[in-house]
């Protein structure tokens, strides 16, 4: 469908002031003010603006942007001959200190002390003598070695298991201890003096009293009670057989100074390693080895004492030898000659030389307990040394 509505008329009319198209029955224009007389479109009146009648005074817009900048150039201008006709004063310059950069000193924590690595001797092996119906599996269970090639011959090479010979001598290992690891925890005050004591076992003999033990050690009765508080100790009573630990450290003080050197402590009974308890050697055995494990390093006037006697005989006497090893060979001529075995009883204990007879002959004191008491036997018909052991 098509629209046949009137299109609408552009107005014809144009403002003498602005130029803006204006209706043709407007009265006044819409943009800059101008009045027209109503009817006949012509002009009456200006706007204020464009007449000059307005008050206020129209300031171009690059003339209100360029002022400042004038003022402040000539301001400026005026600033500086003042200055050097000496009428102001010039500008005083503020000396400012360098900024001050700040030291840092590095402190060093103090480094620990290494705890001191505790290192072990090498223990001498056992010397042992086959005997018959001897075996490696023997040897190993009862030395608590878990290979067979570490028992050794002479010339230190391994033993053939499967052709022992009875009287020959071998060398069992003994292990090396190894160090404990280092304890991480804080030890109170009760551990710490435990840890700092030094204490001597004793075991109650036949005829002791626990004032003649404390006598004995220098220490108080009332020690040996702190120190060992698995024993009720009741009326001060003690029985065979108690072990006792006797604290070192509270030995009471010796009054006045002691004109010769402080007597060492007693020292504990040797742990007998070699021949076993009941060893019988035969005839064609020429030597026999004892042997124990060392209680401490020795000093110069001390020895350990080790006695032997024939028990079989109706009366014997002890015989006594003075060695500073750890080992003695019993002499060829206690062997039996009269071809029935004889029992022999050992013992070791230290003891200490405090002077000589008028013939010269060392005089010794005991130095520490006697160790536990073995017999062996030798003599008999004995067996060959060739034998092999079954």
């Amino acid at each position: 469908m098509t629209n046949t509505s009137p299109r609408p008329s552009v107005p014809s009319r144009i403002c003498p002031a602005c130029g803006t198209r204006i209706a043709d029955t407007a009265s006044r224009c819409a943009v800059c003010g101008m009045v027209f007389a109503a009817g006949s479109g012509k002009a009456l009146k200006a706007p204020a603006r464009m007449s000059g009648q307005s008050g206020s005074i129209n300031i171009p817009v690059g003339a209100a942007v360029a002022a400042p900048v004038i003022a402040l150039i000539l301001g400026a201008l005026i600033m500086v001959a003042l200055v050097k006709g000496g009428l102001i004063a010039g500008p005083v310059a503020i000396a400012t200190a360098p900024p001050v950069t700040p030291t840092i000193t590095l402190t060093l924590q103090p480094s620990g002390t290494p705890a001191p690595t505790l290192t072990f001797t090498p223990l001498p092996p056992i010397v042992i003598t086959v005997q018959a119906g001897d075996t490696c599996s023997l040897y190993m269970s009862e030395y608590g070695i878990t290979d067979p090639n570490q028992i050794k011959q002479e010339g230190g090479k391994s033993v053939n298991c499967d052709l022992l010979v009875i009287g020959a001598t071998l060398y069992i290992p003994q292990p090396t201890p190894t160090p404990p690891p280092a304890s991480t925890e804080t030890a109170n005050a009760v551990t710490q003096t435990y840890a700092a004591c030094e204490f001597i076992p004793y075991e109650v003999k036949d005829g002791d009293t626990l004032a003649g033990i404390a006598d004995m050690y220098d220490v108080s009765i009332e020690s040996i009670k702190r120190w060992n508080p698995q024993y009720s100790f009741a009326n001060d009573v003690v029985f065979v057989g108690m072990k006792l630990k006797i604290p070192v450290c509270e030995r009471e003080p010796t009054a006045g100074p002691s004109p010769t050197p402080t007597t060492p402590p007693p020292y504990p009974a040797p742990n007998l390693l070699t021949p076993r308890d009941g060893t019988i050697f035969g005839m064609s055995d020429n030597e026999i080895a004892l042997q124990w494990a060392e209680v401490a390093a020795l000093r110069e006037s001390e020895e350990y004492q080790v006695s032997i006697r024939d028990i079989s005989l109706a009366e014997s006497e002890k015989s006594m030898f003075y060695v500073k090893e750890t080992r003695l060979i019993v002499p060829a001529d206690f062997k039996p000659t009269d071809g029935t075995v004889h029992i022999f009883e050992w013992r070791v204990t230290v003891v200490r030389k405090t002077g000589t007879t008028d013939a010269g002959n060392p005089v010794y004191a005991s130095a520490g307990a006697v160790s536990e008491r073995r017999v062996f036997g030798w003599g008999g018909t004995g067996l060959t040394a060739s034998t092999p052991a079954g």
